[in-house]
């Protein structure tokens, strides 16, 4: 019959997406969700899916970005700088081009005047030329810091990377979703740490290469999207554990769940809930979680934490709660304890019939 073979074509596709569709397992929000009422289930009880805190988005650019100081020095102190590249370096910025710098060209641009000036000073005999230009070079390492803020964190494609609107950490996931962003994450930090600690005199190809290399990573910044969904999945996580140890600690609390320590047919049943739903599902996602955490974002909390000195304040809230390690909001501290949580609370029920894990 007309159209049959279209039909043979689709419907294995149709199928694959409805399979997909039925196994709560293969995404984030409904596998947590799933996990909390099968522990519901087990311990014959109603679950309870509370509220998730939602992240927030990271500052809008506005409230990021620094003001750059503009260095004032007269039209008739270049004039004479004529032959040193300090000359060309300035007119490249007060051309058309120049007025409109993207922050990372920014950057570019006051290490290259840092560097043309020093070179300038031997070749000047004015000494009046000499402290203006050592004038100009202290003025231009002050503000180095945030010209380099600018260049990483106030840039535009950051945004993409910390993004909300892109969902959870995908499960089970093939090969390292993160692996690109972790390297790229260690090598600007290489990049900021050196400028920071005062080596901006780096010889010129070494320079020039590690901030073109500045310039991939933001490409990729701007393509990828992991961060945010990290911070996505550590909010659900760290709800629905706490959601699954509250129905734990209640059965606890109660009559235990085996007499006199001797296993039954439910903490039969619970126990191997335990093993194909919490040991084979959650806790995969959750070692994955923590293993990106830890290769990406816990470098990119540092390249925050190195520019403390700089941080705008809507910022600084913004990464005491997403980013930071230690702060006491910190959603990562509360990830670690509703996990703590968690297996204490499994470990308490399973002891009460001699199946604690491990034991």
């Amino acid at each position: 019959m007309p159209g049959t073979g279209w039909i043979r074509l689709c419907v294995p596709g149709l199928l694959m997406v409805v399979l997909s569709a039925c196994n709560p397992f293969s995404e984030a929000r409904p596998m947590m969700d799933e996990y909390v009422e099968r522990v519901a289930r087990v311990l014959e009880t109603e679950p309870g899916l509370s509220a998730i805190d939602l992240p927030t988005q990271i500052p809008r650019r506005r409230d990021r970005v620094l003001t750059m100081p503009e260095l004032e020095l007269g039209m008739l102190d270049f004039l004479s700088l004529y032959g040193c590249e300090l000359q060309f370096v300035v007119g490249e910025k007060n051309s058309v081009m120049g007025k409109v710098m993207q922050p990372l060209n920014r950057l570019r641009y006051e290490l290259r005047f840092i560097r043309a000036a020093q070179d300038c000073i031997p070749e000047t005999e004015d000494e009046d030329l000499v402290e203006v230009l050592n004038e100009a070079i202290a003025s231009k390492r002050e503000t180095l810091p945030i010209a380099l803020w600018n260049a990483t964190w106030g840039v535009e494609e950051i945004e993409t990377l910390f993004t909300l609107a892109k969902g959870y950490y995908p499960v089970q996931s093939e090969g390292n979703p993160v692996a690109n962003l972790a390297r790229d994450s260690d090598r600007m930090n290489q990049v900021v740490g050196a400028l920071l600690a005062g080596k901006e005199a780096l010889e010129e190809n070494a320079l020039d290469s590690s901030l073109e290399f500045a310039g991939a990573v933001q490409q990729r910044w701007q393509a990828e999207y992991r961060a945010g969904q990290l911070i996505n999945s550590a909010a659900l996580v760290k709800t629905r554990l706490n959601d699954a140890t509250a129905l734990l600690q209640q059965r606890i609390q109660q009559r235990p769940l085996c007499l006199k320590g001797k296993p039954n047919n439910q903490s039969e049943i619970v126990q191997s809930m335990f093993f194909s739903v919490y040991i084979e599902k959650i806790q995969p996602y959750m070692s994955d979680l923590s293993r990106a955490r830890v290769e990406l974002i816990e470098p990119l909390a540092m390249m925050a934490e190195r520019q403390r000195a700089v941080m705008p304040p809507k910022f600084a809230r913004w990464y005491r709660k997403h980013l930071s390690q230690v702060a006491d909001d910190s959603l990562w501290l509360e990830l670690d304890a509703a996990m703590a949580r968690h297996t204490e609370s499994w470990q308490a029920l399973l002891e009460q019939c001699g199946m604690r894990p491990g034991a």
